[in-house]
């Protein structure tokens, strides 16, 4: 239950307090980060697609759903999106590239990554909220299991301190493999083919920017996990509206 709670407070904006920050706890969190994100996903559905039921526009229900995503995430994920992007964007080194990241203020690479991913998030879900809105849990658990990739052991923190260091290599590849298994599960009863590819999209996408990232800035931080999951989300979204 304390990885539980921390996986609702890390993920969402759930009044919920975890009482234990180790790193057990944390394994447990980004295990169940893809739960975190199905209900995550099960809020927006209804509240999105309630909308576009009662005669809202989908393009209108597509654009209040990312707007509903970052109010109920606080807009961590997209602000790890803008970091890593003007990080990686910069062709710095590794020390500068992490300073870079560290700054409040967002440069040029960051405002088009926000920008170009919310867009296709929010093309995306006109086309789901549509013809099938439920997808948009699938579409979302399947962004948090970003979280799971970018945690898996062999995959050092960039930085001694941070959440970086406190989640990076505490999933094993046996629980990482039974979680995308359980995902694309899930994805079977949305899509029996868009489905699953859309996990496997997700996944894919996690794990190409995070091998990045460890070439670039030597592991992942906080940011970079904050990233995986915004492009996972997207990648889930294009795959299950295509």
């Amino acid at each position: 239950m304390g990885g539980l709670r921390l996986a609702l407070s890390l993920f969402t904006v759930a009044p919920v307090r975890a009482d234990r920050v180790d790193r057990p706890t944390a394994r447990v969190a980004m295990l169940l980060a893809p739960l975190a994100g199905a209900l995550l996903g099960l809020v927006l559905a209804l509240l999105a697609g309630g909308l576009v039921r009662l005669g809202a526009a989908p393009l209108l229900g597509g654009a209040v759903l990312v707007a509903l995503g970052l109010l109920l995430t606080r807009g961590l994920h997209v602000d790890g999106l803008a970091d890593t992007a003007d990080g990686l964007g910069s062709y710095a080194g590794p020390e500068r590239a992490l300073e870079i990241m560290k700054k409040s203020d967002i440069g040029p690479f960051g405002v088009a990554a926000i920008a170009a991913v919310l867009l296709v998030d929010a093309a995306a879900a006109t086309s789901l909220l549509a013809r099938l809105p439920f997808a948009v849990v699938l579409a979302f658990a399947a962004g948090r299991l970003g979280a799971t990739v970018a945690c898996r052991r062999g995959l050092p923190a960039a930085r001694p301190g941070g959440l970086g260091a406190l989640v990076a290599q505490t999933v094993p590849a046996w629980l990482l493999g039974l979680v995308m298994l359980v995902t694309g599960g899930l994805g079977v009863l949305v899509d029996p083919w868009r489905g699953p590819g859309a996990v496997l999209a997700a996944a894919l996408v996690a794990w190409a920017l995070t091998a990045h990232a460890r070439r670039r800035l030597g592991g992942v931080t906080g940011d970079v996990i904050g990233a995986a999951i915004e492009l996972s989300t997207a990648a889930a979204l294009v795959v299950l509206a295509t």
